[in-house]
């Protein structure tokens, strides 16, 4: 395991668990001590040993031999290079993000393109086919990216019985898109709310978050993204198509923790998201999508995330905002400490006539803490995610580079189902023109609910 943060502390407690495996067998590689406690409480290795671009083959090759299993935690090392080695090697591999090198989010002399999502996964897919059949790579498989383009796949089957649609479980990606152009599907949401609250508020100066504050800082710095679908009729003003590959996406010249848009969950109600880059935004508009005989475009949805996190999040954010996007001193990772709250993450998928459908977790801080040790809810989404991934992957060993969308959904859901509380479906006749411009005038499009300039929070 590289990187032991709260993700790879809550993942250990499911391996040990599920699979057959003894801590003998484990190897924790750490920038730092995190981890430390779960290691030595379950008797695991744990090396510091921080990887960079010029030592990272110099220390890996010494521990990974063919049969083994890397599992990516970590942040500032580069998953292509990983995964690269891990293909030479024989060894499995999987992650929950495709993360770059130390320093490429923040690089001023990068492009805002090439320090997008869509460059990092570009750059994971143009080594499908040179590892064709290799060792099994399962890429950004955590919550989100992850658990949740298992839910949508979930979320069109159970709508297409809701709406008395006569529908066998597709077994392509095109039957899949079929499906979800069948159903009128113009936009899908990652949304999700996260209400857990700490015994101690957020000081001044103070980052708090319930999951990696590294990682969310890092994706925060990111451009906004997001899969473009063939139903919209205006590009934002300050928008650009990504070029190379599938062009399907489009990124906001500006950061993801500057940009808002409107959304929806059940128990939360209309709420502000931020729209955070991520993986699923891309894959999943890349996967729903639907060509003529003549290869072109008929059907694509909108996909981005949609995210509030957790309240003291909000203020810590509204702080280094404030700041030009400096992290703060002091970060507090919400873990022992919670004393209430749930994640609710779901993706909201739009466009039907019988209207919304919300399909997700609401996991409560008491349920994770009986489910897991070393978890809160958020993280438990997180960490039981990549534990089906690492089920999938050692039953499908040479399946080479795949994304979630290439995966069993039903699968993946069998294992992760028992840690995410409760699990729903809920239809809705929210709309992001609901209650608009009751006070003052908008430019809104009323004749489609479900453009982006809708959703959008100027």
């Amino acid at each position: 395991m590289i990187g032991c943060g709260s993700i790879g502390g809550g993942v250990l407690p499911l391996v040990l668990r599920h699979l057959d495996i003894k801590p003998s067998q484990i190897t924790i590689i750490t920038a730092d001590e995190r981890g430390l406690e779960e290691a030595a409480l379950y008797g695991i290795e744990h090396i510091i040993s921080p990887l960079t671009r010029e030592n990272y083959r110099t220390i890996l090759e010494k521990y990974l031999h063919q049969g083994d299993f890397l599992v990516n935690l970590s942040v500032d090392v580069s998953s292509v290079a990983l995964f690269e080695l891990c293909q030479e090697k024989g060894v499995l591999y999987t992650d929950t993000c495709i993360e770059p090198w130390a320093g490429f989010y923040t690089d001023p002399t990068l492009s805002v393109l090439d320090r997008s999502n869509y460059a990092l996964r570009q750059s994971a897919l143009t080594l499908v086919d040179t590892y064709k059949n290799g060792p099994t790579a399962v890429l950004t498989h955590g919550a989100n990216p992850g658990l949740v383009s298992h839910f949508v796949k979930k979320a069109l089957l159970l709508m297409a019985k809701d709406v008395g649609l006569s529908v066998v479980k597709p077994q392509s990606c095109e039957q899949w898109a079929a499906l979800a152009q069948s159903l009128g599907i113009k936009a899908i949401h990652i949304a999700e709310r996260d209400t857990q609250v700490a015994q101690a508020p957020k000081a001044r100066g103070e980052f708090v978050n319930t999951w990696s504050i590294d990682g969310f800082y890092s994706e925060g710095c990111q451009p906004a993204e997001l899969g473009w679908g063939t139903h919209e009729k205006e590009m934002p003003a300050d928008a650009a198509q990504c070029q190379a590959g599938s062009t399907q996406a489009i990124y906001l010249d500006r950061p993801g923790r500057l940009t808002r848009v409107r959304s929806w969950t059940p128990l939360e109600g209309a709420y502000y998201g931020f729209l955070i880059t991520h993986n699923e935004s891309i894959s999943l508009s890349d996967y729903f999508t639907v060509f003529d005989q003549d290869d072109r475009v008929v059907y694509r949805p909108t996909c981005h995330y949609a995210y509030h996190p957790c309240d003291d999040a909000i203020l810590s954010l509204h702080e280094l905002n404030g700041k030009n996007g400096q992290l703060q001193g002091n970060q507090r990772l919400m873990m022992d400490e919670i004393t209430s709250g749930m994640d609710e993450l779901g993706v909201l998928l739009m466009g039907n006539p019988k209207g919304v459908y919300w399909y997700g977790s609401r996991l409560t801080i008491e349920e994770s803490r009986v489910l897991a040790p070393y978890n809160n809810a958020t993280s438990l989404q997180v960490t039981s995610t990549v534990l089906a991934g690492i089920v999938w992957a050692l039953a499908n060993p040479n399946a080479g580079i795949v994304e979630p969308e290439d995966m069993d959904f039903d699968r993946i859901l069998d294992i992760a189902m028992p840690y995410l509380g409760e699990v729903v479906g809920v239809w809705s006749d929210w709309t992001p023109l609901k209650d608009r411009s009751i006070l003052f005038d908008e430019d809104v499009d009323l004749s489609d609910p479900w453009q982006f300039k809708n959703m959008r929070v100027e």
